[in-house]
């Protein structure tokens, strides 16, 4: 009935796997565990993680080579038995103790996904890690009906619930892969193929906060997968809030001054992003003036 399929890179999924596992055991239903580790370099987890194995129905493997996000989410897909997936990522853990319960009530052959969505800590964390949190918390953590006024955008891979043959049909792209925002082209394309996506109020904790430096780091990375997809149309430029206001000032020749005001004010942006008080104002006008400033060269 349900393969629950988790890709982890230097993470101990011990609990994660242990909530789901004893969740499925107490719903009664058919149902394997597989983890697919992408050749992590931490000996400790790694062997932290091998005691799940010890589980009924469950399977830790880890690959010889890293694959990457892309590829191994596939690779996990083509390895299940079961007709219907659940995708967690390695660094949530569920919200509620009824979270496998509550995708089981809401399976439906009219509903090829189901996303249950993400939430966030409520207490504050250190200001290393407080933009990522903050971002989350405002950008992510969105209930059901407000991902249901934007369902394709709002997917995030990180907790969601698909058929087996709509798989099939989108896959991972893994070419792409190695530029990042594979979220991006994988709800693009599901829109582009006009499969629906239905949102249910079954959030998993988002455990792993990056620090602020590294948010933003990945964040002008997926800037620039974005605007590598925008270049080769592989996405509609109406698809994303950023790249719709990208076209605009474009069109009144504003991307000139965007770009300029990237690398004059990048350090006063930053200096704000990494403080106690990073605003998403200037967190969207550091990416925003990024793609103008790429989208020119």
């Amino acid at each position: 009935m349900l393969s629950i399929l988790i890709p982890t890179f230097n993470y101990d999924v011990t609990a994660l796997v242990n909530e789901v596992h004893k969740q499925s055991i107490a719903s009664k239903i058919e149902f394997e565990i597989l983890v697919f580790d992408d050749a992590s370099t931490d000996l400790e987890v790694r062997e932290n993680n091998t005691s799940i194995n010890a589980l009924e129905n469950t399977l830790y493997t880890i690959l010889k080579s890293n694959i990457g996000r892309s590829a191994i989410r596939n690779k996990l897909a083509k390895s299940a038995q079961y007709s219907w997936l659940l995708f967690l990522d390695a660094d949530v853990l569920p919200s509620s103790s009824d979270f496998i319960e509550n995708y089981i009530s809401s399976l439906s052959e009219s509903k090829p996904i189901i996303n249950g969505g993400i939430s966030y800590q409520k207490e504050k964390p250190e200001q290393s890690q407080l933009l990522r949190w903050i971002y989350g918390k405002k950008r992510e953590a969105l209930n059901s009906e407000t991902r249901k006024k934007n369902q394709y955008i709002s997917l995030l891979s990180s907790n969601f619930l698909i058929k087996k043959e709509t798989l099939k049909i989108i896959k991972f792209d893994e070419k792409m892969a190695r530029f990042g925002n594979e979220d991006t082209l994988f709800s693009y394309n599901l829109k582009r193929k006009k499969i629906t996506v239905s949102h249910i109020e079954n959030p998993a904790n988002h455990l792993g906060l990056e620090t602020s430096e590294a948010f933003l780091k990945k964040s002008l990375q997926n800037i620039d997968a974005l605007n590598l997809f925008l270049k080769q149309k592989l996405i509609d430029a109406r698809y994303m809030k950023i790249s719709r206001v990208k076209y605009k000032v474009r069109k009144f020749k504003l991307d000139i001054l965007f770009s300029i005001i990237f690398p004059i004010f990048k350090k006063r942006f930053e200096k704000n992003l990494l403080s106690n008080r990073p605003s998403l104002f200037i967190f969207d006008l550091y990416r925003l003036s990024y793609l103008c400033y790429i989208s020119r060269k």
